[in-house]
Parts: C-alpha cells; structure tokens; sequence
C-alpha cells in the first residue's frame, strides 16, 4: 500500500469496497493536508456514528486486507471468461484489482448494448453498472465467492451475446 501510494501527497482508501466496512474511508497523508480535506462532521469529532464506523472499519482493516488477493484473483479469473465473449472486448491483462471494466461491442442493432446486458443480468441475479451505451463495470468482493464469479461472468457473455428478442 505504501508504494502504490508513495506519489501522492493524501491518499484515501475506501472501507466499504472489498474490505467489507458499512461504510467510510480513511485519509492518509500530512497533518495539513487531512485537514484540507472535506471531512463529515462525524470523521471530525467523533460522534457515536463515527465510532462505530471506526470500530467496523478496524475489524474490516483486521480481518480483511489479507483476503483482498481473492477478490483480485476473483476479477481475474471472470476477465478471462468476459474476453472469450464474441461482444465482449476486454484484455485480462489489464485487471490489476477487484474491478472491471469492459466494453460491449456496438454497431449492430441485432445485439444489445451495455444497458440492456446490464438489465438481462440483473433478471438472473448478476448486478453489474454500465457507465454508457457500452461500458460496464463489475467489481469483486468478499460477498462473492470463486464459482460465484465464475457464474457472473457466464451470465454476462451470455447476455452480450444473445441477439434481441
């Protein structure tokens, strides 16, 4: 984490992403510069709120950091399934973490676009984001087990590849 990091002056970390918090971030950085930043109130004095974010986001930071490679291994293991999708256009070799961004190829009105993947999954339990007509991203988490992802990632070419009703 350090190294990652290491170029930036404040670096913030989302406690609610693959660490599994309810919520919340944590800042990294200089006295200063945390001070800059446009904290809630609770992250500033410490209501009762705050504090059991605190406390959730120490076990999240206890338990879970170790687990993360799984997630990662998780986001790999459905970018190789995603890229052998015939309207699918994804390297695996650009998944580095626990999201993934790929792209639905467009052009013929026979095939959905990134939207309607998104609502042909979401009818088989897959949840998935699409940024536009042809972008959606998917992320792993600790919620998510190994055949879990491998299913989604099933899904998903499934629904790219399937031509409108």
């Amino acid at each position: 984490m350090a190294e990652l990091a290491a170029p930036f002056d404040l670096a913030m970390v989302s406690l609610s992403k693959g660490l599994g918090a309810p919520g919340g971030s944590m800042l990294a950085g200089s006295t200063a510069d945390i001070g800059r930043a446009a904290l809630p109130a609770h992250a500033r004095w410490g209501d009762a709120p705050g504090r059991d974010l605190a406390a959730a986001a120490m076990y999240a930071l206890d338990h879970h950091v170790t687990r993360l490679a799984d997630d990662h291994a998780n986001a790999r293991r459905m970018a190789a399934i995603l890229a052998r999708g015939a309207r699918i256009e994804l390297d695996p070799a650009d998944v580095q973490t626990n999201i993934l961004v790929f792209r639905v190829r467009t052009g013929d009105p026979a095939f959905p676009d990134a939207h309607e993947v998104v609502l042909r999954a979401r009818e088989q339990g897959v949840l998935v984001f699409a940024f536009d007509d042809r972008t959606i991203r998917a992320v792993t988490h600790l919620d998510v087990d190994a055949a879990q992802c491998e299913h989604a990632a099933n899904v998903l070419v499934a629904c790219a590849d399937k031509p409108r009703r």
